[in-house]
């Protein structure tokens, strides 16, 4: 009985090495036995063990030692998949492993699935996978509050597939005002970083990423660009978004705060408004706190300011506190009972 128990565990532990094995070489042809191991995270030994269980299984794998030897199909092999189309394999060829699936320890078996998958595309597709990463790619972690519709994504979507350049006219927030600008970019690809979309592009002799909700009008050309064979798009989301965290731009405003808000701000604000509420004066007779707030931008600070209804009051600057004022007075316009 215990050897049963055994062979329980152990026969599909193997047979899913087996078949990994099996779409590794599929997928990306001759491989070395180190490779193939390293791939695998099990022994040299136990590669070349496998390939002679999938030889006796009728599967036509050979391998070759010395310089220039390795692993490999015989030419014209393939096992397949069906099920999917191609169009549904390059979907699932999007993700990337979530923060909440190494944590659950299901990163593994979901690159393993992908790996499986990438041996389904049809002859003449197999870098699809490739291609897929380097133009999509999916940050899990929440950096940034959701952003509001992208009416041009599907356009630029295909302008990154077809790595043609894209005749955009976008907006750019400086400080209170909102100018628009036209550009000839190349895009790069697109990344999804909690809810927001963005454009990843090389313009104005350098590459770098936008919000694709600020692009007002989009339009594919006939021009073709070259990517660098070296750019990594997951490599440079992940710097640049480092590079904006440290040199984020702020728009700070000096707000009164009612009692009953004072203990919400770290619920709004996270952690950083600590120093500022540390470093407010003590709350006046009525129990209102002046602190300094700071928002990324004059809009996001209009906005939130404006949800907190009555329990603030923009004291300084003048430009928002009037703003703040002419958006009330729309919406109290738009609500007020007419005859």
């Amino acid at each position: 009985m215990v050897k049963s128990r055994q062979s329980e565990g152990v026969l599909p532990m193997r047979a899913d090495r087996l078949l990994s094995l099996l779409m590794l070489l599929q997928a990306r042809g001759r491989m070395t036995a180190a490779d193939l191991a390293q791939e695998l995270e099990v022994s040299v030994r136990t590669v070349y063990r496998d390939l002679d269980a999938l030889s006796a299984a009728g599967v036509p794998v050979y391998a070759e030692r010395g310089p220039g030897g390795g692993c490999a199909l015989l030419d014209g092999y393939r096992t397949t998949l069906t099920g999917l189309t191609q169009d549904e394999l390059r979907a699932l060829f999007m993700l990337s492993v979530p923060s909440a699936l190494d944590d659950l320890g299901m990163s593994d078996e979901l690159r393993g699935a992908l790996r499986k998958l990438a041996a389904a595309l049809p002859d003449g597709h197999r870098e699809d996978h490739d291609l897929v990463r380097r133009r999509i790619h999916l940050d899990w972690s929440r950096w940034e509050h959701a952003a509001g519709p992208v009416p041009h994504l599907q356009t630029m979507q295909r302008a990154v597939w077809e790595d043609r350049k894209l005749f955009i006219t976008y907006h750019a927030h400086i400080g209170p005002y909102t100018a628009q600008f036209e550009r000839v970019i190349a895009p790069y690809g697109l990344v999804a970083s909690a809810g927001i979309w963005h454009l990843v592009c090389a313009r104005d002799g350098g590459i770098q990423a936008q919000r694709a909700s600020d692009v007002v009008a989009a339009q594919i050309t006939d021009e073709h660009f070259d990517r660098p064979a070296d750019f990594d798009l997951a490599v440079f989301w992940q710097d640049w978004r480092i590079n904006q965290e440290a040199n984020r731009p702020s728009f700070t405003a000096t707000v009164r705060v009612a009692p009953e808000m004072i203990p919400l701000l770290p619920y709004y604000f996270g952690k950083s408004i600590q120093p500022a509420i540390a470093g407010a004066a003590m709350p006046d007779d009525a129990g209102w706190m002046t602190v300094v707030l700071t928002f990324e931008r004059f809009e996001d600070a209009r906005e939130r300011l404006l949800g907190f209804g009555r329990a603030a009051e923009v004291l300084e600057p003048l430009a928002l506190r009037l703003s703040i004022i002419d958006y009330a007075g729309q919406i109290l316009d738009r609500y007020r009972p007419r005859p």
